[in-house]
């Protein structure tokens, strides 16, 4: 069974939103990338390891006075 005219039509124009140019979703796609590229960097420059300078000591320190019995 061959596909009717309208069918076609409806793949060219879908076809024509998609790949075109100029088009709405086209250039939605590009700023999605774009996103997905920042993202992509943002996790890149988390994964840092922490160095023992930048780690705090909250450890509480020894209470001496009640120790010297």
């Amino acid at each position: 069974m061959a596909p009717g005219w309208m069918q076609i039509l409806l793949v060219a124009v879908v076809a024509i939103l998609l790949f075109g140019g100029r088009g709405r979703i086209s250039s939605i796609m590009g700023d999605m990338a774009k996103g997905i590229g920042a993202f992509r960097k943002g996790l890149k420059d988390e994964e840092k390891p922490a160095s023992k300078d930048d780690l705090l000591n909250i450890t509480p320190k020894k209470d001496e006075t009640k120790s010297s019995s």
